[in-house]
């Protein structure tokens, strides 16, 4: 583990500039104000900033010497539709806006790292730093690509960190391989006669058949794919335009699965609609399936993965990084941005003591500023060590 390189000004400067976004959260696709923020900071850091980027996405680019290699280091801006209820002094101005999920903390550290490198920086080549929007949403890194973001930005290797409430604060976790998983959603739509609870026998009884069909998708994962692929099914909606003594004409389910691979993905989506189309049938209803593909799985290569390890093991210590923890179900679209480029998502956890506190998306969550400085360290020691000074 080497020597702290965030000086005490610099952490303060981090811890100022996280409660202002945390105070000034906006959604996904809206984050004008974040944008100009960073852009005005990344300008008087002395970066080249270019703006727009798949919306309202923001990039500043730093160079140094002669090399010709460049890595991309990505943030997410956008905060989430929910109400806070934390009371401290930088809470959200905004009702029904909150950053629940620190990103917040992860624009920070990226900022934080920029200005470090820009006075004090030790590297040969170009560093990209990404502020991507609409990460909740899953349309950010997408639309930054059809933007021609690695066209306009060659990198050889992008990274990105997510703070995580489930690990010990200051610890790193990374491993290669699947990070976390592809999100699908389905929607489910019976149609029928209707009739009165009185008179069963002259209407279809689509309760019943949506009941069938929740109780049968259960099976899908349990008895239809392999063991060792891991994978999740949720019916997380029934909704019918029936009332307490008429049977609906109508009854919507709809859903979320996970998984980490794609064949997975398409043996899930066959099994629901084959399941939900015989037992229409049996029930003498119409049904329709509808699936749609929300984010791809987030997978880690090998050698980015390696290159990130060592740099925690400086960084934080072995004690600290982890490395033998399994996927997570949640999603995230960086995983767009490994899709065509290789790289490596990495976690820092921002759990205080042994006691779980809020999870992500909590209206009552919060990053850790301690965290600051261990998420700019990272970035500063692996930009030295993607781009050495030969």
């Amino acid at each position: 583990m080497q020597k702290p390189i965030i000086t005490t000004d610099l952490h303060e400067q981090m811890v100022k500039w996280r409660h202002d976004f945390h105070a000034h959260p906006e959604l996904g696709g809206q984050e004008e104000r974040t944008a100009r923020v960073i852009s005005e900071l990344l300008e008087d850091f002395g970066l080249d900033v270019h703006r727009g980027i798949g919306g309202t996405g923001v990039v500043g680019v730093l160079s140094r010497g002669h090399g010709e290699r460049g890595i991309g280091l990505r943030a997410d801006m956008d905060a989430l539709a929910i109400t806070e209820e934390n009371t401290f002094d930088y809470r959200s101005l905004h009702t029904g806006c909150m950053h629940a999920c620190g990103h917040d903390g992860h624009m920070a550290m990226l900022l934080g790292a920029a200005r470090y490198l820009t006075e004090n920086g030790q590297f040969n080549g170009r560093v990209h730093f990404i502020f991507q929007p609409a990460e909740e949403p899953g349309f950010g890194a997408r639309a930054m690509l059809a933007d021609g973001l690695f066209d306009q930005f060659p990198i050889d290797a992008v990274y990105g960190m997510h703070n995580m409430p489930s690990l010990p604060q200051g610890h790193l976790a990374i491993r290669s391989g699947p990070v976390m998983a592809c999100e699908d959603h389905f929607e489910i739509r019976l149609s029928g006669q209707g009739t009165h609870a009185a008179l069963p026998h002259l209407g279809a009884d689509l309760i019943l058949a949506g009941s069938t069909i929740v109780t049968s998708l259960q099976s899908v994962v349990s008895r239809m794919l392999n063991p060792v692929d891991n994978a999740v099914l949720w019916v997380t909606e029934f909704v019918t335009d029936g009332t307490t003594n008429v049977l609906p004409n109508n009854v919507t389910l709809k859903g979320d699965t996970r998984s980490f691979l794609p064949s997975v993905q398409h043996q899930i989506e066959a099994s629901i609609k084959r399941i939900v189309h015989g037992i229409a049938d049996t029930y003498n209803v119409a049904g329709q399936v509808s699936y749609s593909h929300e984010f791809i799985p987030t997978v880690n290569t090998d050698a980015e993965a390696s290159l990130a390890i060592e740099v925690a093991k400086k960084v934080v210590g072995e004690e600290q990084l982890i490395v033998d923890f399994p996927p997570f179900m949640a999603s995230e679209d960086f995983g767009e941005m490994l899709r065509v480029k290789p790289g490596c998502f990495l976690s820092v956890g921002n759990r205080r003591g042994d006691a779980p506190g809020p999870g992500l998306h909590n209206p009552c969550y919060d990053f850790d500023d301690a965290n600051l400085a261990v998420g700019a360290g990272f970035w500063i020691r692996l930009v030295e060590s993607h781009l050495p000074v030969r």
